[in-house]
């Protein structure tokens, strides 16, 4: 998705002329090497500055897990810092920062992402020590550390969570709009519960069968050659067997029958109005027509929503909207929160009314052309590190099997049309949603008013 891309542009355009450019479009070269275990390597030269990145995806998230074991792959983002059998911890940061190297991780529905980004002599070392932790971290895991590291992972849902003001919202909403045997019904950090029933059998049962080399695929990205990227990832990463086979579902279509409505009480002082609707998964033809709409009502000062309920009527201090678009299924999001003291009906009459607007008459070409060009400056703008480019890769490659798909998802965006933004809106943004209201304690006369059935 364009909203995710990072790229460098310097590397991408080189210095050919601006009709030349046009015409070659961008590309983002690559060389592409599988292992015989399975292990994808995608290289991408960038000598422009001598640094290196080396992005690891692991092709599971929230979404790969069962009810009742939620929060296992967001747990093992924490396990796999914990050291291996050759790097035990706290080498595997140790050695990185004495390299002038600096690492991190992150876990979605979809993946787990784990990246090492230094001076380019440092590459060797970023790939011995993923390999040694790909490889070589089961015998290393003990009670112990899964415990430790259990007790992080809960700290951390009670800090972004249960203790944040509006945290219990998005997990509330969750639950609300995917049906209950659904991957996505359920937050990415898990639930207390699932994570406290984690033993250590289970935790090592989940590492054989995701934390594999054909269920990873590695991006090197920078001041490197192809075929000493190539003698590496075999040298460290040979040895390592097959996981086994992995099948993975479909797109999950559903729909609403009709409006859900919910209040939930928080320790909060404004009132927050949340709508969402099953929408589309990511690359589905209606995907970059949405993200243009969620910029048509709350992406600019003078979007429709947001120039409404903020500047004009102040009804509310901020708005958004955004498509989320996953690779099983999306949903899309309005969410306003209330001045002091308003209540949530009025922002809920003009979202309602901004909405039928747009479906009936769609957008002007003014603002068409001012939502596709701040999409687009935003993804040329973002085109500055090569550890940007190194992720895309990796998450082309996921969505479509194509690392260098940066041009196509250009123009998917450049050939949204108004008519493409009304059908969109008709078809998602007037069908059945769920409507949840976040209000102060003891405030629930503030909630927005039901249109369907309340849970």
């Amino acid at each position: 998705m364009l909203r995710r891309t990072t790229l460098l542009l310097g590397s991408l355009l080189l210095a050919a002329a601006g009709a030349a450019e046009a015409q070659a479009g961008l590309s983002v070269p690559y060389t592409m090497d599988t292992l015989p275990n399975g292990l994808r390597v995608i290289i991408h030269e960038d000598h422009s500055v001598p640094t290196v990145v080396v992005n690891v995806w692991y092709h599971v998230g929230s979404g790969s897990e069962k009810p009742g074991r939620t929060g296992f792959a967001h747990l093992f983002e924490h396990l796999m810092f914990m050291g291996s059998a050759n790097a035990p911890y706290p080498q595997f940061d140790q050695l990185l920062e004495s390299a002038g190297a600096n690492n991190n991780g992150s876990t979605t529905e979809d993946r787990t992402n784990y990246y090492e980004e230094g001076p380019a002599t440092a590459l060797p070392l970023m790939l011995w020590l993923e390999a040694d932790r790909m490889g070589w971290m089961l015998p290393t895991m003990d009670v112990a550390k899964v415990d430790l590291q259990r007790d992080v992972v809960k700290n951390e849902r009670r800090q972004r969570v249960d203790n944040q003001p509006y945290g219990q919202s998005f997990e509330t909403i969750l639950g609300m709009l995917y049906p209950s045997d659904h991957p996505y019904s359920w937050p990415v950090i898990g639930s207390m519960t699932d994570l406290s029933a984690a033993s250590l059998e289970d935790v090592k049962e989940f590492f054989r069968t995701w934390y594999a080399p054909n269920n990873a695929v590695i991006v090197v990205a920078g001041d490197v050659k192809a075929d000493d990227v190539k003698r590496l990832a075999r040298q460290y990463f040979g040895e390592i067997p097959r996981g086994p086979a992995i099948e993975r579902p479909t797109a999950l279509s559903f729909s609403l029958a009709h409006d859900t409505s919910g209040v939930l009480e928080d320790r909060v002082q404004l009132a927050r109005l949340n709508y969402a609707w099953p929408t589309v998964p990511l690359n589905h033809p209606d995907d970059a027509a949405l993200d243009v709409a969620a910029y048509l009502l709350t992406g600019a000062r003078n979007s429709r929503i947001t120039q409404k309920l903020v500047y004009q009527q102040e009804l509310a201090s901020n708005v958004n909207a955004f498509q989320a678009s996953h690779r099983l299924s999306g949903d899309f999001r309005v969410i306003a929160t209330a001045r002091p003291g308003i209540a949530l009906p009025p922002l809920q009459q003009v979202i309602d009314q901004e909405l039928r607007t747009l479906a009936a008459d769609g957008p002007t070409a003014r603002e068409l052309e001012q939502a596709r060009n701040s999409i687009e400056s935003s993804f040329l703008g973002s085109l500055e590190r090569v550890g940007g480019k190194a992720d895309q890769l990796n998450a082309y490659y996921f969505q479509t099997g194509n690392p260098d798909g940066f041009q196509t998802d250009l123009d998917r965006y450049r050939g949204v049309t108004a008519a493409d933004v009304q059908r969109v809106v008709r078809k998602y943004l007037l069908a059945p949603k769920v409507i949840l209201s976040v209000v102060p304690l003891g405030k629930p006369d503030l909630a927005a008013k039901p249109t369907g059935v309340t849970p």
